[in-house]
């Protein structure tokens, strides 16, 4: 008795700094004049310790990125370029299976402008972003920038209110919110070492890619050939070994200027960018299925014999140069083989932004020339090495079938930010079952295709990777009925993006109301929980069941909201109190519908314009409760009045229990 007074009084404690507005960035802004017709709009963030704030740029599907909105722009200026960030940090999300780009500590943020009204005095920029820690809170802000006189010295810089405005409002220094947003993730912040660790895992993953690329039939058999003629050309030993070392070095050389030469064209904001874009996700997708057609048999993929013998009448120089040359011919010649590998590899590393290709190139290209380097310094090696064959064609063919299955990823990515729920969790891993099952029986000589040798039996290490495949196969057939296949977490849309929400045929059992029997404005929640998302409708029903309300501030993008549905709200303990003894009431106050006009206003609370569902219901928790962070629990009766204190995430099963139970005991009383 007394521990649960102890949990009831320290609820009620910490709640009473829980429901203050939160205002956990600073701003300070800035104009610099860069030419007589240019000005550097600045904006810098100051973030309080443990909070979290998002990139423009961190990927669809998660939580939501900071985005800037220039008022006013026509017949007055224009944008030059797009808005720069300072460095962000990089973090793999496993509740929306997604990386978050975010800030931590402070930001900075640069926008060129170019002024084209020479009567133009002052420029209005509204800034939306969401920062997180326990929960999250979604703010819109206002900055009115001063402009400086066109005949200022270009070093002067003119400091400008850093306080809020709005169309509707005057300028204040009090921070203003339309919506309260989404949720937090809730990993530790990370610096260099977690940098460091992601560029360690591109060039492991090259590294490995360009193994894989040795063992094709454009490279593998050119290993003996080339090692052949360095040491027969050669006039003794150690120079053969010189020219080996110098001809794998030439390889590594031309496959880290190509990286050197993406990230120098395209910069890194701009491939972190084009990693989210719709259209460069369905070019990639066709590309990939291009490539793996062609390494299926289907065709081949060669760069112009002219291009070839140019190459190997240079080679034929000899020297440094004709080795420099040598190396291009090998990266040429092999390019049906190697080429769609590179190209999957500089994507995917273009998109961690940075040297990442730099880097996939140099873990590519080191796999590759190893060989023709060892081989020279031991020749006698040469004779343990496996002839060519049939099987070099299997490791092509297999491959395709990776290139096949990664094809649709990037068409998953273009599905989820469009929303068109035309490629959701089940069909996605329809099409991977299909692949590898279908790869499965390849390795099992089951299928043959076009280049393929005669196969009589299948060698042991062949039985050994097919039976390796149909393991992964057989693995992914229950997430089909909802289990998470953590294995591959990332690669398939988020469960929550499916048919249904529990797997192919299965709904939660447990009491719950069939949709056929659900009241008006009710609809099925997580484990099938009926859940009112309209106040009214939600408060009206309670009164007619008389039962208390437990009203939900949530958001569609709430991580902690998502973690208590998972993990507290589907303990028996609590489940049962949710389906019998309460009416909840989830209001999403990042909900984009926009309101019917006659509907939309000007809160009297903040000053806002609320024009979106998810205005109406953050303007809601902000006027009645003072509060603007999510997820938000507060218990009332059917008469709209308080039976507990609100609570906010609160991953103890036991303290979320004691706090439902002592409010409902009041309501009954």
């Amino acid at each position: 008795m007394k521990r649960n007074i102890f949990l009831i009084l320290l609820m009620i404690v910490v709640q009473s700094g829980f429901s203050q507005m939160l205002d956990p960035v600073k701003w300070k802004t800035s104009v610099e004049k860069k030419s007589d017709n240019e000005v550097v709009l600045v904006f810098e963030a100051t973030i309080d310790n443990e909070w979290h704030m998002y990139s423009q740029f961190t990927p669809e599907g998660g939580v939501i990125p900071t985005e800037f909105t220039y008022k006013d722009q026509k017949g007055n200026f224009e944008l030059v370029g797009k808005t720069k960030e300072s460095e962000y940090k990089k973090v793999y999300n496993d509740v929306f299976e997604v990386d978050e780009y975010y800030f931590a500590n402070k930001a900075r943020f640069t926008q060129t402008v170019k002024v084209t009204n020479p009567n133009l005095k002052t420029l209005k920029v509204a800034i939306s972003y969401q920062v997180c820690k326990e929960a999250c809170i979604q703010q819109d802000k206002v900055f009115d920038f001063t402009l400086p006189a066109l005949k200022i010295d270009a070093s002067e810089v003119v400091p400008v209110t850093t306080g809020d405005s709005a169309s509707v409002a005057p300028a204040a220094d009090s921070t203003t919110f339309v919506t309260a947003g989404t949720t937090t993730e809730t990993v530790q912040p990370v610096g260099k070492k977690e940098e460091q660790k992601g560029l360690f895992t591109i060039f492991i993953i090259a590294f490995l890619s360009g193994f894989a690329a040795l063992l094709t039939p454009c490279v593998f058999p050119m290993i003996p050939m080339t090692v052949s003629f360095f040491t027969k050309q050669s006039k003794n030993r150690a120079q053969g070994i010189r020219n080996a070392v110098f001809y794998g070095a030439s390889i590594i050389i031309i496959y880290v200027l190509l990286g050197s030469f993406v990230t120098a064209v395209f910069g890194a904001d701009a491939l972190n960018a084009l990693s989210t874009n719709v259209w460069f996700n369905i070019i990639f997708f066709v590309l990939l299925v291009v490539f793996a057609s062609s390494f299926l048999g289907a065709f081949e993929i060669m760069l112009p014999n002219s291009w070839a013998n140019k190459v190997d009448r240079q080679a034929d120089r000899g020297g440094i140069i004709g080795i420099l040359f040598m190396a291009l011919a090998l990266a040429i010649v092999s390019f049906s083989c190697t080429g769609p590998i590179v190209g999957t590899l500089l994507v995917e590393a273009a998109s961690k932004g940075g040297i990442a290709p730099i880097v996939g190139m140099l873990g590519f290209s080191t796999a590759l020339a190893l060989p023709f380097m060892l081989f020279a310094m031991f020749p006698g090696w040469l004779n343990s090495l496996p002839k060519s064959g049939g099987w070099l064609n299997t490791v092509k063919v297999f491959l395709g079938f990776l290139e096949l299955a990664l094809a649709f990823k990037f068409l998953s990515n273009a599905d989820l930010v469009l929303q068109t729920h035309l490629l959701e969790r089940e069909i996605f891993l329809a099409i991977w079952i299909a692949i590898f099952g279908t790869l499965a029986l390849y390795l099992f000589g089951k299928i043959t295709l076009p280049h393929d040798s005669p196969l009589s039996h299948i060698s042991v290490g062949r039985l050994g990777l097919g039976l390796l495949v149909l393991s992964f196969t057989i693995y992914m057939i229950p997430g089909l009925w909802g289990a998470p296949l953590k294995l591959i977490s990332g690669f398939p849309p988020p469960m929550t993006y499916s048919e249904s929400p529990y797997g192919v045929g299965y709904t939660k059992g447990g009491g719950a109301a069939t949709t056929e029997a659900l009241p008006e404005g009710a609809k099925l929640g997580p484990h099938d929980i009926m859940a009112f998302t309209d106040y009214q409708k939600g408060m009206a029903y309670a009164k007619s069941v008389n039962k208390p309300i437990l009203l939900d501030f949530t958001g569609f993008a709430c991580v902690n909201c998502r973690k208590m549905e998972d993990f507290v709200w589907s303990k028996p303990e609590i489940l049962s109190i949710l389906k019998k003894d309460v009416v909840l009431i989830s209001l999403y106050v990042d909900d984009k519908r926009e309101l019917p006009k006659q509907e939309q206003y000007v809160s009297k609370e903040t000053g806002k314009e609320i024009v979106t569902i998810g205005n109406k219901w953050s303007d809601f928790q902000i006027t009645h409760y003072k509060a603007n962070a999510q997820p938000y629990y507060i218990i009332l009766d059917n008469q709209e009045n308080r039976l507990s204190e609100p609570v906010g995430y609160t991953p103890d099963v036991e303290e979320y229990k004691i706090w439902m139970e002592t409010a409902i005991a009041k309501y009954k009383k």
